[in-house]
């Protein structure tokens, strides 16, 4: 085991550690650069940190997070408010956003079902996608969720959660790889899935 000379180091290399996709070796570059770097650059970012997990919430109408109480997606008047997809969580919103290939308003589910994990219907937001159907003037609902066996369940059963609305469903054409998550996919790819979407057979 790697023994540092400052307890203090190896406490912010350690809680580097814990990020996705960051193991000891980059941590502790990252450490390194941020203790080479100027102290006001340093605190700077340890603002934007804090005040980015204190202060963004979620958005009250598609539950994206916000700097608001409605983001800016949902407030905006150029958005198509009769279109609405819905994906699982806020990282599907930033990579079909990147598309530059939608422009209708989201719904968050916060998830997808999925047994083995503990996640039920009733862990998902689907009672407020029901209640948007009914309160709001929706004319298509996409849904965007992962091309895995999880994403097929729940596509299934908000297929039949919805069989009383009257507009139409669609999904996002299989151009997106069986198992992969929206974010990891291209831009290009996954903006002719929701360009080139297709009905959803229940």
């Amino acid at each position: 085991m790697a023994e540092y000379s400052s307890i203090l180091l190896e406490k912010a290399v350690d809680e580097l550690s814990k990020l996705p996709g960051i193991g000891k070796k980059t941590a502790l570059r990252l450490a390194l650069h941020l203790l080479g770097e100027d102290k006001i650059r340093t605190e700077q970012l340890c603002k934007s940190l804090n005040d980015m997990r204190n202060n963004i919430v979620l958005c009250k109408r598609c539950y994206n997070i916000s700097d608001e109480p409605i983001c800016s997606i949902c407030s905006n008047p150029k958005r198509d408010e009769t279109l609405l997809c819905v994906v699982a969580d806020m990282r599907d919103v930033l990579a079909i956003e990147r598309t530059c290939s939608f422009n209708g308003l989201y719904h968050v589910l916060g998830g997808i079902i999925n047994p083995i994990e503990g996640i039920s219907p009733n862990d998902l937001r689907i009672n407020e996608l029901l209640g948007r159907t009914i309160n709001e003037d929706i004319k298509e609902i996409i849904l965007a969720l992962p091309a895995t066996i999880e994403g097929d369940t729940t596509n299934y059963y908000l297929s039949k959660v919805l069989k009383d609305f009257k507009g139409t469903i669609s999904t996002i054409a299989k151009g997106i790889s069986v198992g992969d998550a929206l974010e990891y996919a291209d831009e290009v790819t996954l903006g002719r899935s929701i360009t080139n979407r297709i009905p959803y057979n229940k």
